[in-house]
């Protein structure tokens, strides 16, 4: 599943062809994704401006003067912009038709597993972030809001795993698992710690870490995970740079031994046992 820096990637990849353009048309291909799509979403956004986009964990959000587009990856989804003309593909569900000084040019959601979404939250229902997707999530990893002291005190009551604590997205949300397997190995923090057992000093530096590890990813295009391809049609790159995902049996970087592989919340986690204490 595409995980926050493959989202901020694609709206970083979005952004310049959309911001400021007023659409044109909405093509819906089907009734709907994981959820149906919005009712009479193609007469709810003709003619009204792209004002700007953002991005809420894993949620991409496109706002409108009168509400926000919602738009979430799902599994195997993807955004492309591409000129107007252009015949859809089997898996084409969603285009976006915005008006440009060079004609028209199209936001193109293709989603093969159909796990994706795009649903409309309208200003009259208040306020986005009381959206039923959105309300319960945590402070977002790369603002100010997100520190070791913040993990820290959040977690006095917590014995489960730190890494399923990360994944949780109720402290800090768009940790997923590749990431919160290459931040812990940079924290030098062992995947199965109880989360209250660690110290403020210890998860200081996983803030830290995670941080880096995502700013680093959404630097080199984010992960090839399954068929995830950015706004442009290239690969990320991280996943050559993992330390531990998915390197399991490898020796580590560091130490060289073995790269360790176990379940935890039937998701595969990668740890080095020498590294991580």
């Amino acid at each position: 599943m595409p995980e926050l820096p493959e989202v901020e990637v694609t709206r970083r990849g979005v952004a310049p062809h959309i911001e400021g353009r007023t659409v044109h048309q909405v093509v819906l291909r089907r009734e709907g994704l994981r959820w149906p799509f919005p009712a009479q979403l193609p007469q709810l956004l003709a003619g009204h401006q792209v004002l700007r986009t953002g991005r809420r964990g894993k949620y991409l959000l496109l706002h409108f003067d009168h509400g926000t587009l919602i738009i979430h990856l799902g599994m195997s989804g993807h955004l492309r912009i591409m000129p107007s003309g252009i015949v859809p593909e089997k898996h084409d569900h969603f285009d976006l038709v915005v008006e440009t000084p060079d004609g028209l040019q199209v936001l193109r959601m293709k989603d093969p597993r159909r796990f994706g979404a795009v649903l409309w939250h309208d200003h009259a229902d208040g306020l986005l972030e009381h959206h039923t997707l959105l309300r319960e999530l945590g402070v977002e990893p790369l603002e100010a809001g997100f520190t070791g002291k913040l993990l820290y005190d959040q977690t006095r009551q917590r014995s489960a795993p730190v890494k399923q604590v990360l994944l949780a997205g109720d402290i800090v949300v768009g940790v997923g698992n590749i990431y919160a397997s290459e931040s812990l190995f940079r924290a030098g923090i062992n995947p199965k710690t109880p989360a209250r057992r660690i110290s403020l000093a210890r998860y200081e530096k996983l803030a830290q870490a995670v941080r880096e590890i995502l700013a680093e990813a959404i630097i080199q295009g984010g992960s090839t995970l399954r068929d995830f391809i950015s706004v442009n049609g290239q690969s990320g790159y991280f996943q050559q740079t993992y330390f531990v995902y998915d390197r399991a049996g490898v020796p580590c970087k560091v130490c060289a031994a073995p790269i360790r592989q176990i379940k935890q919340g039937q998701r595969s986690t990668f740890y080095c046992v020498n590294c991580q204490k």
